[in-house]
This record gives C-alpha cells, sequence and structure tokens, in this order.
C-alpha cells in the first residue's frame, strides 16, 4: 500500500500559503511595507540564527568536554539549519515556521515530542527488550591476536 504523499502535498500547499499571506499582509500594510517587512524578517531571522547557533555550538563541546552524548545539541542543530532554510525561503508562512524552530522554548518542546515518540534516539541506537539486542548496524564480536599467527605471516615470502 503506497503512503499518503505528504512531501507532494506540502509542496504544492506552501506557495499557496505564502501567496495568500503576502496579498493579505500586502492589501492590510502596504506592497512596499510588506516586502520591506519580510526583508527585515529575513535579516532578524539569520541574526537570531547566528546567535543561537553559536550557543548550540558552544553546549555541544560542552557536552563533548563532559563525556556527555551531545545528541540535544546536535538535534538543535538540526533545528536550527531546518530554521535557517525557512528563513531564506522569502514568504511570512516560510518565516513563522522558521522562528518557530529557532526560538528555544519551541525547539525543546519539538525535541522533546520527538524524542518521546522515538521518531529520533538520543543515543543513536535503540535496545529491543524482545531480542535482548541491538537494533544497528554494528556487529558484536572480538579481535584475538596471537603470537605464532604473525611469526608465520612474517616467515611467508
Amino acid at each position: 500500500m503506497r503512503r499518503f504523499p505528504v512531501f507532494t502535498v506540502l509542496l504544492l500547499l506552501v506557495p499557496f500559503i505564502e501567496l495568500w499571506l503576502l496579498i493579505k499582509v500586502g492589501s492590510a500594510i502596504g506592497a512596499f511595507a510588506a516586502i520591506l517587512l519580510l526583508i527585515l524578517s529575513g535579516v532578524f531571522g539569520m541574526f537570531l540564527l547566528r546567535h543561537q547557533g553559536l550557543v548550540t555550538l558552544a553546549k555541544f563541546q560542552r557536552d563533548m568536554q563532559t563525556g556527555q552524548p551531545p545528541a540535544q545539541a546536535g538535534l538543535e542543530g538540526i533545528m536550527l539549519l531546518l530554521s535557517g532554510l525557512l528563513f531564506i525561503i522569502p514568504g511570512f508562512f516560510s518565516d513563522i515556521l522558521g522562528l518557530i524552530l529557532l526560538l528555544p522554548p519551541t525547539r525543546y518542546l519539538l525535541i522533546k515530542a520527538l524524542l518521546k515518540r522515538g521518531v529520533v534516539s538520543a543515543t543513536g541506537f535503540q535496545y529491543s527488550q524482545s531480542s535482548r539486542s541491538y537494533n544497528s548496524h554494528d556487529i558484536e564480536g572480538e579481535v584475538v591476536h596471537r603470537d605464532d599467527d604473525t611469526k608465520n605471516s612474517l616467515d611467508r615470502p
């Protein structure tokens, strides 16, 4: 059974939402003011993105120095990247979505919801209780070095 084409619908629906909002805002405040507002929101968003990116980088480095997995900082970095991409796209709808991802309280709520639903894993792999094994691409094994194997391999031509 085919999955619902969510991305296809979004690719068709988002430009119409952007145009509709641009026309509504432009008719309410004027075309020049609407375009100026789009430019200012992009500049403001890039300024906030730079600031929040530096804060997230500091958290990532702090987590690495203390020996904790930097999963939270990594997820924040991904959200900030998406936020930056949304601010680059001209339009009020994408700016609102970018601002939602950019603000720390909503970003933390989204990350918490993603971790709770199991969409992403904080450790990079998920433990399966039924099979008592790790669900990853790692192969468990051990390396055994024998002195007689290395001597024989050196003696051969």
